[in-house]
C-alpha cells in the first residue's frame, strides 16, 4: 500500500532531468551556449526573467565592486576559522556569518527606502520631499540614516558616488536614486548647519540603491551581496590554507591575539593599472609568458 509523501515542498526556482538542469523555465546549458553570463543567471534566478543589457551591466558592476574590503571582520574570520584547519566551507560560513548591522551587505536600508517610497505614493509626495522627511525625522529621533557613513572611509566611500554615476549612465536612475541623492543632500546640509563634519554614503548604501531600482528586494540583495564577498572571504581562506600556517603556537612565537587585524600584512602585487576591455587580450597573454601570475595563484 503506498503513502503519499508526508511532507510537501513546493519550488519555482528549478528541477533536473536526466537530459537538463531547469533554472526559472530557462535551460541553464542553453543560457551558458547562448552567451549569458553568471550574472545573467543571478538576475534569472533572483527576478525570473532575463535582464536587459543595461540591468546586466549594473549587476555585474554592483558585484564585482563589492567583492573585496581588506581586513574586514569577515574576511579576517575566514583567515581565523581556517588557522584551526577545518574543511574549507567552515571558514567561508564563518566570514559570512559576521555580516551584520554594521558590517557587510544588509536589507535595513532597503526596508527603508520601501517604507519611505511607499510614504511618498500615499501622501502624493515627491522623492525629493521624502528625502528631507527621512532624514528629519532620523536625526531628530537620534537614529543613523541607513547608508550613510563608514568607518574606515572617512573622506566618503571610494565605490559609492561612482556606483550612482553607473546608475546614471546605464540610465537606470529609477525611484530609489532619486530617493537616495535627495537623503545625501539633505542629511550633508542638515550636518553642516550642526557644526558636524562631512559623512558621506557608503557602499551599501549606494549598492543596494542600484540592485533596488533594477528590481530586487531587500532581501535578495542582501544575497548577492553575501554571494559576492564570501567569494573574496573563501579566497583569505585559501590563500592561509595553502600559504600560511596552522595554528600551530611555538615558544619561539609572540602571544598574540588572533583577531588584532593590525598583525595581518598585505604581501600581494603592487598596485597594478587596471587595462581597458581593447587591452585585455594583449594584457593576459603577457602576464601569462611573464609567469607572473602563477606567484599567486591559490
Amino acid at each position: 500500500m503506498s503513502r503519499e509523501p508526508m511532507i510537501k515542498r513546493k519550488t519555482a526556482i528549478g528541477y533536473k532531468t536526466e537530459e537538463k538542469t531547469v533554472m526559472r523555465g530557462y535551460d541553464l546549458s542553453d543560457l551558458a551556449e547562448k552567451g549569458y553570463s553568471f550574472y545573467d543567471a543571478m538576475f534569472i534566478l533572483y527576478q525570473g526573467s532575463i535582464p536587459t543589457s543595461a540591468e546586466e551591466e549594473m549587476l555585474k558592476y554592483e558585484m564585482g565592486e563589492f567583492m573585496e574590503h581588506s581586513m574586514s571582520p569577515s574576511a579576517a574570520s575566514a583567515i581565523a576559522v581556517i588557522a584551526g584547519r577545518p574543511n574549507l566551507p567552515t571558514a567561508i560560513a564563518a566570514s559570512i556569518m559576521t555580516f551584520g548591522g554594521v558590517h557587510g551587505p544588509g536589507a535595513a536600508h532597503g526596508y527603508m527606502m520601501n517604507k519611505y517610497i511607499e510614504r511618498a505614493q500615499k501622501e502624493g509626495k515627491s522623492p525629493e520631499e521624502m528625502g528631507k522627511i527621512l532624514v528629519d525625522e532620523y536625526m531628530d529621533a537620534g537614529e543613523p540614516v541607513m547608508g550613510m557613513g563608514q568607518p574606515q572611509h572617512r573622506d566618503g566611500d571610494p565605490r559609492a558616488e561612482p556606483t550612482h554615476l553607473k546608475q546614471e549612465e546605464l540610465k537606470i536612475d529609477g525611484v530609489y536614486l532619486k530617493l537616495q541623492r535627495s537623503i545625501e543632500k539633505h542629511f550633508h546640509a542638515r550636518r553642516e548647519r550642526e557644526g558636524k563634519s562631512f559623512v558621506g554614503v557608503n557602499v551599501v548604501g549606494a549598492g543596494n540603491t542600484a540592485l533596488m531600482d533594477i528590481g530586487f528586494s531587500p532581501n535578495a540583495a542582501w544575497c548577492i551581496g553575501s554571494v559576492s564577498r564570501g567569494y573574496s572571504c573563501a579566497a583569505h581562506a585559501l590563500y592561509n590554507m595553502k600559504r600560511g600556517r596552522a595554528w600551530a603556537a611555538s615558544r619561539n612565537e609572540p602571544m598574540v591575539q588572533m583577531l588584532d587585524l593590525s598583525l595581518i600584512k598585505y604581501v600581494g602585487p603592487e598596485d597594478r593599472e587596471v587595462p581597458t576591455q581593447e587591452e585585455r587580450q594583449e594584457y593576459a597573454r603577457k602576464q601569462k609568458e611573464s609567469g607572473e601570475y602563477k606567484k599567486w595563484v591559490i
